[in-house]
């Protein structure tokens, strides 16, 4: 029987904890619970400890069992920890490493992964604080199940309401699932856009936020692999565990993947690589003048066409970000590069695509299948991928 330590803190949306407890016994997993000083301000430990028929930790300096210290006994015992639901507050000292309650000295302790589960004024979950702690736990594999859209406890309406129970036990019973799939393997991920310099000043790019190829270098790494990060410019940490190779141009990063790529049994492009460059870079700033200004433009190197034409047995995805006619572009991609299995979606639709944290895709593969995977978080639908991933190399033998 797995044991999951339910985390629960101080929001209006504990008393779902009790649910998301009840539910997850009925699925054969048995459930510690460990509540924050605020948390019991909703619901008195003495609840939980009715449902879960275990002692409830509060105090993290109270003795357990045979004197044992429960922040670490449990943190030994847990298969997963669960936070839910988890405040702006118990985010930011997840994020960095504050431990001053029973909860947080636990997350320290553990080696069991986390799943969170935000609830809060839409405000505060959009708040740029509350959406750089998220990013940081998860590039460290802290797996985040969305909160929902309505009206809040607090009479605004947006997103920021505890997820519904049904959605937190599935996402725990998938992390309690999860296995070491990718164990042993190397993969090679190509993440974020490309610049392409016109002068010292100016340059070319695109609005890729490299968010969806953090989530999939993030995700192999949970499953054991070896994963090579070739990373355009950004804003974000590097995946803690992963091999980073910093590029700037097309050219640069068609080097370091075609570098590495031998060493890859899959390799996956997620980067928006620039289709095209300028045929000469000035060296000094171009001044403006009263008449407008041509540059001459020439191909960048086709990294996917020459990853395909030399396979050499690795598993081939590629990305296609399309404005209209998505799935047909994306097929005629597919089998135009000799890839196994290409990720589709449509872009400039408002909160999914570039610059958000959520997508939605078709995965189609190169034996006709079709997938149609909905709107969630990016880390969600890496996982989607990969498994995927697995299903056609396992068909492929």
């Amino acid at each position: 029987m797995p044991t999951v330590v339910l985390g629960v803190t101080g929001c209006i949306g504990a008393y779902k904890a009790c649910e998301v407890l009840r539910e997850l016994q009925r699925r054969g997993v048995e459930v510690r619970v460990v509540m924050t000083a605020n948390a019991t301000r909703f619901v008195s430990a003495m609840t939980f400890e009715a449902l879960s028929q275990h002692p409830v930790l509060v105090d993290q300096f109270a003795l357990g069992e045979s004197a044992e210290i429960p922040h670490i006994s449990l943190g030994d015992r847990a298969e997963l920890l669960l936070v839910a639901p988890a405040t702006a507050n118990v985010l930011g000292k997840l994020a960095h490493g504050i431990a001053d309650d029973a909860l947080t000295t636990l997350a320290l302790a553990t080696r069991a992964p986390v799943l969170v589960a935000p609830a809060m004024n839409v405000n505060m979950f959009e708040h740029p604080a509350v959406r750089a702690n998220l990013e940081t736990l998860r590039a460290r594999g802290v797996r985040v199940v969305e909160p929902g859209t309505g009206y809040l406890a607090c009479g605004w309406l947006g997103k920021g309401r505890l997820a519904e129970v049904a959605e937190i036990v599935d996402a725990a019973m998938a992390a309690l699932a999860r296995r070491q799939d990718l164990a042993g393997e190397t993969v090679l991920v190509a993440a974020g856009p490309t610049i392409e310099d016109i002068d010292p000043v100016r340059y070319l790019s695109n609005r890729s936020s490299r968010r969806m190829g953090y989530r999939l270098a993030e995700a192999a790494r949970d499953r054991g692999a070896r994963v090579v990060l070739v990373s355009g410019p950004t804003a974000l940490a590097p995946p803690p565990g992963v091999e980073t190779v910093a590029v700037r141009s097309a050219e640069q990063m068609a080097q370091a993947v075609q570098q590495r790529a031998a060493e890859a049994a899959v390799v996956v492009m997620a980067a928006a690589v620039a289709d095209y460059r300028p045929a000469r870079r000035a060296d000094r700033k171009i001044k403006k003048g009263p008449k407008g200004l041509t540059l001459e433009m020439v191909p960048t190197t086709d990294i996917l066409r020459e990853l395909g034409e030399s396979k050499a047995g690795r598993f081939l995805v590629g990305f296609a970000a399309e404005t209209e006619d998505v799935v047909e572009h994306a097929r005629k991609k597919l089998h135009d590069k000799r890839l196994d299995l290409i990720v589709a979606n449509q872009v400039g639709v408002e909160g999914v695509g570039f610059e958000s944290e959520e997508n939605a895709a078709v995965l189609l593969d190169a034996s006709g299948g079709a997938v149609d995977v909905p709107r969630m978080d990016k880390r969600a639908l890496a996982e989607r991928v990969w498994d995927r991933v697995k299903e056609l190399r396992a068909a492929r033998g």
